[in-house]
């Protein structure tokens, strides 16, 4: 194993334009730390991967790039979620570096972690977890439903790491593996523990967000949580299957209930506990379809093939270009 990796940092950008000029330079500073302690090579970089935004975020990325050679940037065609904007920037990445760390770009997740999870890289680990060591900066809602979450998961039997978000060293290695999984709805805290390999955990304490508003709203929280559990388990329709047998028993006791009260001519007529009956039926029905609706979406979705990110700039591809017509006409040998 090369004792000075080469690091590439991934940094999801979604319309980041108040919180990027903040937190570039400290992203800059830690890397710039991790080479001058011998921890990675100096031919590591910074890549900003440009979701999709509205907003300056591709131009302040760009201007990095031009100032700094240790920036570097690509942008997707389209907006298309984090998760696809991770795997563009560690795709593309694979074949460049020995390692890379994901992390989001509002500056809230401990750059200081960085220094112990190369180190257990350094030990033999192929990916190590960036874990939150508390939820002291979450509100009492969102720590709650997200701890009630990940028991959700680990009881549906999707192997997640607790507290981990998407804050990750991973190393080259894995991630020629992981390209194998060709999944569209991506759910990657719960597909990187699926790749196997030798992997750690380094605890952390989660910050502020240091400039801007948050772009993961509840609503996309849910179906992140969502695609979690029906890309990684099957058990809910197993749960349905369970329910469905247990209402098919209650309605035959009920059935040779009523004929029994029948011939024994105890029958009272009422609305009350029919419309009760029918209720509940109803809505176990239409819950059992909602969700096996969603399995049979998703496996519409994956049938399509259709690519998870589609690159349309990247930085160095501009600097080539103004190489090529800074000198017109000159014969290149």
């Amino acid at each position: 194993m090369n004792t000075k990796p080469v690091l590439w940092i991934i940094i999801p950008c979604y319309n980041e334009q108040e919180v990027l000029p903040v937190t570039a330079p400290m992203f800059l500073d830690k890397l710039q730390f991790l080479v001058g302690s011998g921890r990675v090579d100096a031919g590591s970089r910074i890549l900003f991967v440009n979701d999709g935004s509205k907003d300056r975020t591709w131009e302040i990325i760009c201007g990095l790039a031009d100032k700094d050679s240790r920036f570097l940037g690509i942008s997707q065609s389209r907006n298309r979620g984090h998760q696809n904007a991770l795997v563009a920037g560690m795709m593309e990445a694979a074949d460049r570096c020995d390692i890379t760390i994901t992390i989001d770009c509002d500056g809230q997740d401990d750059l200081n972690a960085m220094d112990e999870m190369v180190d257990r890289y350094l030990d033999g680990c192929e990916i190590v977890y960036g874990v939150r060591s508390d939820r002291d900066t979450d509100t009492w809602f969102k720590r709650t439903t997200a701890q009630g979450y990940y028991k959700v998961l680990g009881s549906l039997g999707a192997e997640v790491v607790y507290n981990h978000a998407d804050y990750r060293l991973v190393s080259s290695r894995v991630l020629k593996e992981f390209a194998n999984f060709q999944e569209v709805n991506l759910y990657l805290r719960g597909m990187f523990p699926l790749v196997g390999f030798k992997s750690t955990s380094v605890y952390y304490s989660r910050k502020e967000r240091m400039a801007g508003e948050s772009h993961y709203p509840l609503t996309k929280m849910i179906a992140l949580a969502f695609d979690g559990i029906t890309s990684l388990s099957i058990k809910p329709i197993h749960l349905i299957t369970g329910i469905g047998i247990f209402v098919a028993l209650i309605s035959f006791l009920g059935v040779l209930w009523s004929l029994i009260a029948h011939i024994l001519g105890n029958t009272v007529a009422g609305w009350a506990s029919m419309t009760c009956i029918i209720c509940f039926l109803g809505g176990i029905q239409l819950l059992s379809l909602g969700v096996i609706g969603e399995y049979v979406g998703k496996t519409y979705m994956e049938a399509k093939h259709r690519p998870r990110f589609i690159i349309s700039d990247r930085t160095w591809d501009k600097k080539e270009e103004e190489d090529n017509s800074s000198a017109p006409g000159e014969i290149k040998e």
